[in-house]
């Protein structure tokens, strides 16, 4: 097989056929840590909003007569 007027022997044809392998693994894993971050970023921010609001008064903590949690 010949590429850009170089003659390619198997070796050189698995070599690239690896890289190539290698090259979707690591777009793969920066495309799931993109996700995980815009998510955990979501989460904050709705996490920082709920407090705010319940540090404003605009929605008060249940009375401490009430069970609270999973454990009551």
């Amino acid at each position: 097989m010949t590429l850009f007027g170089r003659t390619l022997d198997p070796e050189a044809i698995a070599s690239l056929v690896f890289l190539l392998m290698v090259l979707v693994l690591w777009v793969g894993a920066l495309r799931d840590d993109r996700d995980w971050r815009r998510w955990f970023v979501g989460w904050e921010g709705d996490r920082k909003a709920r407090r705010e609001a319940e540090l404003a008064g605009a929605n008060p903590p249940p009375p401490s007569d009430q069970p609270r949690g999973p454990w009551g």
